[in-house]
């Protein structure tokens, strides 16, 4: 179990980089936003196509690596989304890439992207969650180019105020008939 964040000696300069987002869903299209003052080309792949935002669509993950030197991993874990980070992903970020996962573990296959950070096929991985959580392959932690951060970011004060504040709106606007603020379509999942 990762228990503080491991820091990372490889130092790559996220000014001006073109970043691919896998899954620009709520969580997503904050990080294309917060992105954006660094000057980064964003890209994205979905699993459709998004008419309202300017950033350039890529049907696949393995088309958005070939076109990025980094990406964002944030969609949701499904049957078609499990490995969605491949060997053919990894090898078309290539030695100079990154990938960021903090979507779910699954989604990427964590033995190959092991081996591609070992072999130096991959230029690094910013890693907050695993596959098989709470186990982190031991390779990671030898690694300089490799951040390991605990999946806990909602354990924060700040963040339970929030949570506690969309239930009770939640609460109101459902026992007012009116449409949830968060409402959740499980057919997604």
């Amino acid at each position: 179990m990762v228990k503080e964040m491991v820091t990372c000696n490889t130092l790559v300069e996220l000014g001006g980089r073109r970043v691919g987002i896998v899954g620009l869903g709520s969580i997503g299209s904050l990080v294309a936003k917060r992105l954006e003052p660094f000057g980064c080309t964003i890209a994205y792949t979905s699993r459709n196509k998004k008419s309202q935002v300017p950033y350039a669509y890529y049907p696949t993950a393995l088309d958005l690596a070939t076109n990025t030197d980094s990406l964002i991993v944030c969609c949701a874990l499904s049957d078609e989304t499990r490995h969605i980070i491949n060997r053919g992903v990894l090898t078309a970020l290539g030695k100079k890439g990154v990938m960021v996962n903090i979507g779910r573990g699954a989604l990427v296959d964590e033995k190959e992207l092991v081996k591609f950070l070992v072999e130096g096929e991959l230029g690094g991985a910013g890693l907050d969650v695993f596959e098989k959580e709470p186990e982190v392959p031991k390779e990671l932690f030898t690694l300089d180019n490799v951040v390991l951060s605990p999946h806990k970011a909602i354990l924060t004060p700040e963040s339970f105020d929030k949570v506690t504040e969309l239930m009770i709106a939640n609460i109101t606007t459902f026992f007012s008939n009116k449409p949830l603020l968060s409402e959740i379509n499980l057919s997604d999942y």
